[in-house]
């Protein structure tokens, strides 16, 4: 009997009762539970994102920068409810703190008081970081933390964008104003130019005149220390005089203590004896006739009027005080009566012997009578003289004194002169050699102008003046000036289509894996005849492989029109399952042939290092390397791989690679089992007597 009839007799056991019959649609049911069911289950977890409950707590208080009202926290807040992600219920701290905890919100983004300040701060003086805080609870859900990652990523990513603009909009502003000062600070370059040009004029003219300052300065110096040796003089000469005067004061006042009541109380005989000489020197000048007559009596009161003078002279001043003030009026005084009394002797000699020079005698006698007459009008006044003169005296010490401070003061105040004049010389001598400095400084000066004028008007064309719409284009662009241009070649649509290389191939093993629990690996009938192993081992393929068949018509009727997969290459991704599932087939066909009952334990192992090594969810390279190692001998690597892109697209080499890598395996395992159908035939003790059952 050929293979195909064997495996015909084989299915048609199901059709003899109730229960065979729903084995076999179970049977072909089975990887819709595996991949239908499993793939609807989590067909587009990220498009109901706003199903899951999340805490948002908004405790910003706002903030002002640059006059503006800068309200963060709202304008975030409003931007999560106009988006799809998530269900947002704002509540307090507490309530999200406690609502994360218990399970109520899967998790929490708080926005603290002081979030609108801290991004305001970035245009200010002390830029600070804002800061959204996010509050995950992974024993309520680990996804949901992983998603919340991203999802917030994006919303900081847009809060910093936004505080970014202000801050970078005052920078480009700086920019204008920069632009702006440093076109005033050119012409302000210039016109210090043109101050410098004639500060440089100024210099010069400033070394020329300090040159003769120090000239003058010199002759000053000299001046000042010759009048400082002439006031040395005059201070000696002064206090000298000064000496002299107080000695004379001294005596003086001492004199007039004595002398001026002696004048007091004879003033008028002094006057009465003066008054009497010059009548009686008049009288002689009138009388000459008689003057030979009455030369006898007047020599008598000539000589009676010495006498009394000179008792009071001797009395007063050479008995007394020698240097008494009123001694040279009583000496005049007595002198004259001396001389009188010796005229009246000549007079009267002359007389007598009548050779007498008369006119020579009227002129002695003219001064006598004149300086009688003067004594005459003084005596009653000779004691206010005396006081007056005492006075003087006294002044004039006083005056002395002063002149002495005076020239001591002045001779102190020279020789500070005549230091500071030195003092001053050698300070011009040094403003004189600063100024020639200063005078070849400002050439420098006056080229540095230039060139910082220069400069300054270069630096204006190079500083930036960005207008509004300018200055928008560019803060926009700094404030995000890398945007993920993101572009997917083979864009899936959704997490099922993503998936779908990985949990259909996984469906069909497991369909081949229970429909050889319902089919026999190897027909009995077959290996009792004696049919070729070849045979056998197609008569135990052939049945799982047609049921394989239906099942991915069925699988991918249900992915496609119920769930909506969508595969570039339909035609072909169908065409390549049904390789796959002949591939499956033969393996566990031969896994449980060759086995037995460990079989079906060795076809579940090795179901599961396919699903760890295919790298059907994660990258393999992301897997320790024991999984690295048997990724690239094991039938489900390829199977993913060509799938995604038979789904999704992209290039076919790897479908005609998995396609040989598939056929190769198929035939190697019905190989096998034709080999285990060999061995089966001939009776052992082991398969009378099997250790393990089930």
């Amino acid at each position: 009997m050929r293979s195909p009839k064997l495996a015909a007799l084989e299915l048609r056991r199901f059709g003899r009762g109730k229960l065979p019959r729903a084995a076999l649609v179970a049977l072909l049911l089975l990887p819709l539970l595996y991949g239908a069911l499993y793939l609807w289950s989590f067909w587009d977890p990220y498009g109901r994102l706003d199903k899951i409950p999340v805490a948002l707590v908004n405790d910003d208080k706002g903030a002002s920068a640059a006059g503006k009202r800068i309200t963060a926290g709202d304008d975030i807040t409003r931007g999560l409810y106009d988006s799809d992600t998530f269900q947002w219920h704002e509540v307090s701290a507490a309530q999200a703190d406690k609502g994360v905890e218990n399970g109520t919100y899967y998790l929490s983004l708080t926005m603290p008081k002081d979030f609108s300040e801290r991004i305001a701060s970035s245009s200010g003086d002390s830029p600070e970081t804002g800061a959204l805080q996010v509050r995950t609870n992974d024993a309520n859900n680990y996804i949901v933390g992983q998603i919340s990652r991203t999802v917030f990523s994006e919303v900081r990513s847009a809060a910093s964008t936004n505080a970014s603009r202000s801050f970078l909009d005052k920078i480009f502003i700086s920019f204008s104003d920069i632009h702006d000062a440093t076109k005033k600070a050119a012409k302000g370059a210039d016109d210090l130019k043109g101050g410098i040009g004639k500060a440089k004029k100024g210099s010069k003219d400033l070394a020329d005149g300090l040159k003769d300052a120090k000239k003058g300065s010199g002759d000053l110096a000299r001046g000042l220390k010759k009048l400082d040796k002439g006031s040395g003089d005059l201070e000696t000469g002064s206090r000298q005089v000064a000496d002299g005067t107080q000695v004379l004061a001294d005596k003086v006042n001492g004199a007039a203590d004595q002398v001026l009541p002696f004048l007091k109380g004879n003033k008028k005989q002094i006057g009465d004896t003066a008054r009497l000489v010059a009548d009686s020197a008049k009288g002689i000048r009138h009388n000459l006739d008689d003057l030979v007559k009455i030369a006898p009596t007047a020599r008598a009161g000539a000589h009676a009027g010495s006498d009394i003078l000179a008792g009071i002279y001797e009395k007063r001043c050479e008995k007394a005080l020698l240097d008494d003030p009123a001694c040279p009026d009583l000496k005049k005084a007595r002198t004259a009566a001396e001389d009188v009394a010796t005229v009246s002797d000549d007079l009267n000699t002359l007389i007598q012997d009548e050779n007498g020079d008369l006119d020579l005698m009227d002129g002695h006698l003219a001064t006598l009578q004149k300086q009688s007459e003067a004594l005459a009008k003084r005596a009653p006044t000779l004691d206010k003289d005396v006081e007056d003169a005492v006075a003087q005296i006294n002044k004039l010490n006083k005056g002395a004194g002063q002149v002495a401070a005076g020239a001591k003061t002045l001779h102190t105040g020279l020789g500070t002169a005549k230091t500071g004049s030195g003092a001053l010389d050698s300070g011009v001598g040094r403003l004189k050699t600063g100024a020639k400095d200063l005078n070849g400084g400002m050439f420098k000066l006056a080229d540095g102008s230039g060139k910082l004028a220069g400069g300054l008007h270069d630096g204006v064309g190079r500083i930036p003046d960005y207008d509004k719409k300018d200055r928008d284009q560019r803060t926009e662009v700094m404030a995000d000036p890398v945007r993920l241009a993101s572009q997917s070649l083979h864009d899936a649509p959704n997490y099922g289509t993503g998936f779908a290389p990985y949990f259909i191939p996984l469906s069909l093993w497991v369909g081949a894996m229970v429909a050889y629990m319902l089919i026999q690996p190897l027909n009995r009938r077959a290996l009792a005849v004696g049919a070729s192993s070849w045979r056998v081992a197609l008569a135990g393929w052939l049945p799982v492989a047609a049921l394989g068949l239906l099942q991915v018509a069925a699988l991918m009727s249900v992915l496609h029109w119920a769930l909506g997969l969508q595969m570039l290459h339909a035609a072909g991704t169908v065409g390549f399952l049904c390789l796959v599932t002949a591939c499956f087939a033969a393996i566990v066909q031969w896994l449980n042939a060759r086995f037995g009952a460990a079989g079906r334990i060795l076809v579940l192992a090795f179901l599961m290092l396919q699903l760890t090594s295919a790298g059907g969810t994660y990258p393999v390279q992301t897997s320790p390397g024991f999984f690295n190692a048997i990724h690239p001998f094991l039938p489900m690597s390829y199977v993913v791989e060509a799938l995604r892109h038979l789904i999704s697209g992209g290039g076919l080499g790897p479908v005609w690679q998995a396609c040989a890598v598939l056929a190769a395996f198929t035939a190697g395992a019905l190989a096998l089992t034709a080999l285990t159908a060999r061995r089966k035939q001939v009776w052992t003790l082991d398969r009378l007597h099997p250790e393990l059952s089930l």
